[in-house]
């Protein structure tokens, strides 16, 4: 546990020195408030559950409007439901009206909130330029009155608080922090003679030739969904400019005229045309490409380490899998060890009548999330653990040991661009999975779009 948590203090350090310098459905679900967890032990590096912290503001009774993106069957769902579910218990004359709606109209759905002046009283958001512009509009509540005794007791390390804090104020409630994690159906892959994720990119390359000559798919991606198709192109451009000159790109505006990029772009289309991508995939949403994983119909299916959870449960997975990062494209300027994602999750209050109950309310939340998040596989906790681990599955555990080898970390891209940016940048995302531009289309438009 102490190697866990000085991992994640040191990865958010980094995200928060870089700061300084990111199913398908609408449905509304309405509860009444939950029950906090009674006092655990707790391991020897945890500090202990603030179970007995009652909110007096939330004694009263009040209707708090909560939007999120944990459709059903999303790896966050469980989390929030034992979330809610405690803090209903804990504050019966709380009712939550929550709005779920999926990742990618969410983005879209939140933003014209901002602007029409009609957010929720809490909201999930993304940390870094995502949320910082709403922050820059004047429409998040400060949060520093209600964060600070979980910072003091040491239940929730500062540094995770770096990616949602601006001017000095912190603006949001951590969650859990995820990185890019490519899962392989270790079934599948032992037919063609791997015992192991590929480690290299000649092995990648091997590998997914043996098994498209079986007749088999090796990687599914949801191209209805360009979030999810930045999780192969990112890991491949980190992989071959290495972390800081991407994060240099992503965070601090340099130039996309890299050559690195125009060829990280040339390797993905490439691995299309040679078949290692699902040719329906195009028209998938990321439900429906992760259901063809989980169903065995290809091998590789990489996107967040969130669906852990979803990939240990074996009524979900009726195969061994597992979960590594994505080899190395050239090793003279990256390396094992750089990962795409960090600290991002993020719980937010809006500015309003309802803000001080909110904010309460709202830390409560993510705090048990994170909790919950852990223990279900659906990230690795912002906060301080606590109580009986040994829920924690095979999978993340290894997220944990890969996280504690890594050398280097990218938030992810549409995070860490302003809003403005990070859309220009998916709808040229979108056109390279399309075959509709090159790595020089691509390149060049972003640069005379964005520089």
């Amino acid at each position: 546990m102490k190697r866990i948590l000085a991992c994640l203090l040191v990865l958010a350090m980094v995200f928060s020195l870089a700061a300084c310098d990111k199913k398908d459905s609408n449905d509304n679900k309405t509860t009444d408030a939950p029950a906090a967890s009674t006092t655990t032990d707790a391991p020897a590096a945890s500090t202990t559950n603030d179970g007995e912290y009652v909110s007096s503001i939330l004694q009263n009774a009040v209707e708090l409007t909560l939007w999120d993106i944990a459709v059903e069957g999303d790896g966050n769902r469980p989390a929030y439901d034992a979330a809610m579910a405690d803090l209903k218990a804990k504050y019966p004359n709380v009712k939550i009206v929550e709005t779920v709606t999926e990742n990618e109209a969410y983005k879209t759905k939140i933003k014209a909130a901002v602007g029409a002046n009609e957010l929720p009283d809490i909201f999930f958001t993304w940390a870094g330029a995502f949320l910082g512009d709403f922050v820059d509009a004047g429409k998040v509540h400060c949060l520093d009155d209600v964060l600070k005794k979980y910072v003091d007791n040491g239940e929730l390390p500062e540094a995770m608080l770096g990616n949602s804090t601006y001017g000095g104020k912190h603006y949001g409630v951590p969650t859990t922090m995820n990185v890019v994690g490519l899962f392989a159906n270790m079934d599948i892959l032992a037919s063609v003679g791997y015992d192991h994720i590929p480690a290299t990119k000649e092995e990648l390359v091997d590998c997914c030739d043996k098994l498209v000559a079986k007749g088999i798919t090796p990687f599914v991606c949801a191209g209805k969904e360009t979030w999810c198709v930045t999780e192969y192109l990112e890991p491949i451009m980190e992989k071959t400019i290495g972390a800081t000159e991407l994060n240099d790109i992503f965070r601090n505006g340099k130039t996309w005229n890299n050559e690195g990029i125009k060829t990280s772009v040339a390797t993905l289309q490439e691995y299309i045309d040679k078949g290692y991508f699902d040719p329906n995939g195009i028209a998938l949403s990321n439900d429906e490409a992760k259901a063809k994983f989980m169903q065995g119909q290809c091998a590789f299916y990489q996107n967040g380490t969130w669906n852990c959870g979803d990939f240990s449960n074996p009524e979900n997975v009726k195969f061994n899998v597992s979960v590594g990062e994505f080899p190395v494209m050239d090793s003279s300027k990256s390396k094992a060890g750089q990962l795409i994602g960090g600290p991002s999750d993020t719980i937010a209050v809006s500015e309003g009548p309802n803000a001080a109950a909110a904010a309460e309310y709202a830390v409560e939340f993510g705090r048990l999330i994170c909790h919950y998040g852990y223990l279900k596989g659906s990230g690795l906790p912002a906060w301080t653990p606590w109580g009986d681990l040994s829920e924690v599955s095979p999978l993340m555990k290894t997220v944990t040991e890969i996280c504690n080898k890594a050398n280097g970390y990218v938030l992810f891209g549409d995070n860490a661009m302003s809003a403005e940016i990070a859309n220009i940048y998916l709808e040229y995302v979108a056109l390279v999975y399309g075959k509709e531009i090159d790595g020089e289309g691509f390149v060049n438009g972003l640069v005379k779009e964005i520089g």
